[in-house]
């Protein structure tokens, strides 16, 4: 069992620290909003930190998920960050969606310790389930060492390749669900117009070359007009921005990508930035 530290308590740490506990591991927590930590010790017991610092102090493994490249380097580099306390020989694993040139910076000024970035993709539900989907970067003997615990709360998880890679997967993940979900909104407006059942439709073709996890769990949702769902349009717009800024980088071609980032735009514009992904079927029948 490992001695961890866990910072950042949104939607998708608070399980994934909980899952931490549930395997038996130690876990110390921060969260920026005090209260948050507080009542997670009160369910899961382990301790809670004032600071990424603290939290860090003697963990053999100190896990973020945090919200983007700023707030990442808050909690490592920054005032009180995690980095300044982190002991010899331990490892700094990051599940943030971030760039992968953070990753690389932060894998650089881990010195005398380890850092994997291990963006995640499930959702809260794969997060609350303790079935996400975890892809790394960083170096081999380090990942090795992590990655049985990083399985407490994953179903999946590969080294994809040095520093920056897990970061760089994310990215063809998000592209790929952006696109999927414009193309299954667009048909399910199209059936609507053309006076078909819809959940008949999704019934037939979920069981043919159309289907997808999208079309599974959120093809009849999307019908009903429901849009609660776990992963919100304001954090796919910032994960599209890093896939957008990674392309101009690299020379990637990504027109479908920015047309969707700015359907995207148009969601937030009508008060659905808390709305999950799906939400662009939402445009099509305002």
């Amino acid at each position: 069992m490992a001695k961890c530290a866990f910072l950042g308590l949104g939607v998708m740490g608070y399980p994934m620290a909980g899952h931490l506990t549930a395997k038996g591991h130690e876990v110390v927590v921060y969260n920026r909003t005090g209260a948050k930590a507080d009542a997670w010790v009160a369910e899961h017991g382990g301790g809670a930190a004032a600071t990424p610092a603290e939290a860090a102090k003697g963990a053999e493994i100190v896990f973020a998920c945090v919200g983007n490249d700023a707030d990442l380097r808050s909690v490592t580099t920054g005032d009180n960050g995690a980095f300044a306390s982190m002991e010899a020989g331990s490892v700094f694993v990051d599940h943030t969606t971030a760039s992968a040139s953070v990753a690389r910076e932060l894998h650089t000024a881990a010195t005398g310790f380890g850092f994997i970035d291990a963006p995640v993709s499930g959702g809260q539900a794969g997060a609350e389930n303790g079935a996400l989907t975890v892809m790394c970067g960083g170096d081999g003997d380090i990942y090795a060492r992590v990655e049985p615990v990083i399985m407490s709360f994953a179903k999946s998880c590969r080294l994809m390749g040095p520093s920056g890679a897990g970061q760089l997967t994310k990215m063809v993940n998000q592209i790929c669900i952006a696109g999927l979900l414009q193309g299954l909104s667009e048909g399910m407006n199209f059936a609507q117009k053309a006076g078909l059942d819809g959940d008949a439709v999704l019934d037939v073709i979920s069981k043919g070359a159309a289907g997808s996890w999208q079309m599974e769990n959120r093809g009849s949702t999307m019908l009903r007009d429901e849009f609660d769902f776990g992963f919100a349009v304001d954090w796919m717009r910032k994960d599209l921005g890093i896939c957008l800024e990674e392309g101009d980088a690299n020379g990637a071609s990504l027109p479908a990508t920015a047309m969707i980032d700015q359907f995207y735009k148009e969601v937030q514009a009508m008060g659905g930035g808390r709305w999950d992904t799906s939400s662009l079927m939402r445009r099509l029948t305002r």
